[in-house]
Order: structure tokens, then C-alpha cells, then sequence
């Protein structure tokens, strides 16, 4: 994860939008939802929360509009010029968005901590199977709840560049 007071680069595969992520991020996870899968062609996305005051946008991407299984907008937002795709915003509690880790000049600056949407995981898609997995977001059941709380409580591994 990106800690408080770290800033990261990212941008755009032709250069044509920067963005600097001021941390700390929120979390980082792998998403197999069925939009994620066709946003980006293979079967996951690596994803990073951050509040929107922490990315600063340099360039004026693209926004496609369509709607989450919860119901919500969501707003991906991506480069007009070569496709490159940045980040996810919508209506997501706290003005949270989600950064494309793929974006980031040095994607091994954070790591995946949880895998969510594993009910829509393709068969020849691979995990750490030490990540804690849930099979959807928005209503939780009371187990999944109690895993998510868990997981809140550990240490979060950071790299400092």
C-alpha cells in the first residue's frame, strides 16, 4: 500500500493524461466482476481506493457511464487517445475511487490484500491463495462481514520506493 505522505505516478499507455496518487491508499484488491473482466479484456483487474482529494489528474480523460450490480453509476475514466484505462469513480461511499494499479509507473508499489467477485472468476484466472476472497460486494453476509473485519485489523505491507 501507499502510506501517508507517499506520492506515486501514473498515467495513461501514451502519456497524454499523469496522475500523482498523494497515500495513503484504502485498500487494493483483485476485482473478477463481469464489467472488469470486459473493461479490460483478461479476467481480473487490480484495483486501488483512494479518496478522490488524494489524485491529482493531469490531462482530461474519457468517462464511459453505466451502472454497477449494486445499481450505483459508475464512471470509468480513460485516455480518449491510445484507451488506456485510469481509474473508477461513482457512487461509492466517502468519494472513494478506485485507481487501475496497472496505471501506476510501479504497480509493485502496492499489493492485493483481498479478492472480490469470486462468484464471477473465470476458471483459468489465478490467485495468491492466501488472499481472503469474498463472492460479491455491497450486501455482505454476516461471515463475509466478520472476514472483512479481520482483515481490517492486520498490518497493512507497504514499499516504500
Amino acid at each position: 500500500m501507499v502510506e501517508d505522505g507517499q506520492n506515486v505516478e501514473g498515467g495513461c499507455l501514451c502519456g497524454d493524461i499523469r496522475y500523482t496518487l498523494h497515500g495513503p491508499t484504502i485498500f487494493c484488491t483483485q476485482c473478477c466482476c463481469k464489467d472488469c473482466q470486459k473493461a479490460t479484456g483478461t479476467g481480473h483487474t487490480t484495483i486501488i481506493g483512494v479518496h478522490r482529494d488524494q489524485l491529482e489528474v493531469r490531462g482530461t480523460p474519457k468517462i464511459y457511464l453505466t451502472h454497477g450490480d449494486t445499481g450505483g453509476a459508475v464512471s470509468r475514466h480513460f485516455c480518449g487517445n491510445c484507451g488506456g484505462r485510469l481509474y473508477t469513480s461513482g457512487d461509492l461511499p466517502g468519494s472513494v475511487i478506485m485507481v487501475q494499479a496497472g496505471s501506476l509507473d510501479d504497480p509493485n508499489v502496492v499489493t492485493p490484500t483481498t479478492v472480490i467477485y469470486l462468484k464471477d472468476a473465470v476458471a483459468w484466472d489465478r490467485f495468491d491463495s492466501d488472499l481472503p476472497t469474498f463472492p460479491a460486494i455491497g450486501k455482505r453476509s454476516a461471515e463475509d462481514q466478520a472476514k472483512l473485519d479481520e482483515i481490517k485489523k492486520r498490518p497493512v505491507k507497504t514499499m516504500v520506493m
